[in-house]
């Protein structure tokens, strides 16, 4: 009697077997899982202290611009990477003279990862990208939910470029979701507020939490760097690796935080090109063209300040010339721009 009780227990007396998973709803949940443990490891061991109000504001506007960006990406079905991986130019891509299965991932994975640091790169070096990218840095708290502030935009490019190099290098479906679920584990690691042992070592190849916190200090000389998503190999071949602890996390001045303002933030132009002071002296070349401008009247006393503006009007023209200038000025909605030319020397400069 217990024998054929036992045997009527059987998983195979109730036909049970283990679930199976199509590849992208496998990676989905591990994503999501990885997800929660990295959410609740900053939640008992975190990094930096975050009122809890803030850490919820974050996470509201990050989720949103996620849920936002996913039913645009999934309307936009073009521009999916998986979609792009089934097409017949693939077979024709660099990667078809590539026999072994390994190799041919590790190269794909390499091509993908580099593709991120030089758009990341770019992102940072030109007004334009800058313009969209700034979302992402405008959360002051750190945590593993920005990785997904991304404006529409720049992920719209983004997959474009990704898309465009899966067609070159001819990767198949199955090697872009593995390397795009690997590349998006690192950039939720890398986003999470903690610190761990063998961090530093860790940080020898691959981006860490503490390396990309450096990158979200609102000191451009500190994140204009550690461009990298997952490897950080490419931050040292190009010199772009450092290893600081930023004082603050953020972009300077005030930036909205809420998901419909954070869309509108990412088509608000900063109101001068991004060079830095120290780059090119702006005080000293303005003292010097108006000790010229004063030569040329023989240093004729009284019009000190109005060799100073002269001065000043020639220099902001030569660097920044004269269409930025205008626009500038123009869109300062808290002063005219007689105030504007007549105070002291301010340039808000974008990051």
């Amino acid at each position: 009697m217990l024998n054929k009780l036992i045997t009527a227990t059987t998983l195979h007396q109730f036909n049970w077997s283990w679930p199976t998973f199509e590849p992208e709803t496998l990676a989905l949940l591990i994503l999501i899982m990885v997800f929660g443990l990295l959410a609740a490891l900053e939640q008992h061991a975190p990094k930096t202290k975050v009122p809890r109000k803030q850490l919820q504001q974050s996470y509201k506007a990050n989720f949103s611009l996620f849920l936002f960006n996913s039913l645009v990406m999934s309307i936009l079905t073009a521009t999916s990477l998986l979609i792009v991986a089934k097409h017949p130019l693939l077979d024709q891509g660099l990667l078809s003279l590539v026999a072994n299965p390994v190799v041919k991932t590790i190269l794909a994975f390499l091509s993908l990862d580099l593709l991120l640091y030089g758009w990341h790169n770019a992102c940072h070096r030109f007004d334009g990208l800058w313009m969209f990218h700034k979302v992402h840095h405008n959360d002051p708290y750190l945590n593993v939910s920005t990785g997904f502030r991304l404006h529409i935009i720049e992920l719209l490019i983004t997959h474009l470029l990704k898309a465009l190099l899966i067609i070159i290098m001819g990767i198949d479906e199955l090697i872009v979701l593995v390397c795009e679920a690997a590349t998006t584990l690192f950039i939720m690691l890398h986003h999470t507020n903690t610190s761990f042992k063998g961090e530093k070592w860790l940080g020898l190849f691959f981006i860490t939490p503490d390396l990309h916190r450096t990158h979200h200090s609102v000191e451009r000389s500190e994140h204009d760097n550690n461009y990298g998503a997952v490897l950080s190999i490419w931050d040292r071949l190009f010199g772009s690796f450092a290893e600081m602890e930023p004082e603050k996390i953020g972009i300077k001045g005030e930036s909205p935080l809420d998901f419909i303002n954070l869309v509108k933030f990412g088509f608000i132009t900063p109101s001068l090109p991004g060079t830095q002071t120290s780059d090119i002296h702006l005080e000293t070349m303005i003292a010097e063209a108006a000790y010229y401008i004063a030569e040329k009247r023989n240093f004729r006393p009284g019009q000190d300040l109005n060799d100073w503006l002269e001065a000043k009007r020639q220099i902001i023209r030569m660097v920044y010339n004269d269409r930025k200038l205008q626009k500038s000025t123009k869109n300062n909605h808290q002063r005219g721009y007689f105030d504007w030319l007549h105070s002291p020397l301010q340039l808000n400069f974008k990051h």
